[in-house]
């Protein structure tokens, strides 16, 4: 069952985050991810969850994001997430 790795983020430092951005790439490529939503524009439509900045990753299954957000090919890049913004993560089961 595939699952999806929903981000909410906070950039506090664009050109750092620039960085992050293209080391996450080949790092999700490699765990056979693809970028559902990678930013863009966001409206709330119910209640008050103001988000700033949404990924959403599609993974085959939760096993395999979980096992990509932890590897070796994302570390480099986790730590620049890390370091330029504040972030919320969860994976979730698709139906």
């Amino acid at each position: 069952m595939s699952a999806y790795v929903i981000f909410d983020i906070e950039v506090h430092n664009a050109e750092g985050y620039t960085a992050y951005k293209k080391l996450s790439a080949a790092a999700v490529a490699a765990y056979g991810g693809e970028f559902i939503v990678r930013g863009g524009k966001n409206e709330t439509l119910e209640g008050d969850w103001a988000p700033k900045r949404l990924v959403i990753l599609k993974f085959k299954d939760a096993e395999t994001a979980k096992a990509w957000i932890s590897s070796e090919e994302y570390h480099e890049a986790r730590a620049l997430r890390h370091q330029y913004a504040v972030s919320q993560a969860v994976v979730v089961d698709g139906v």
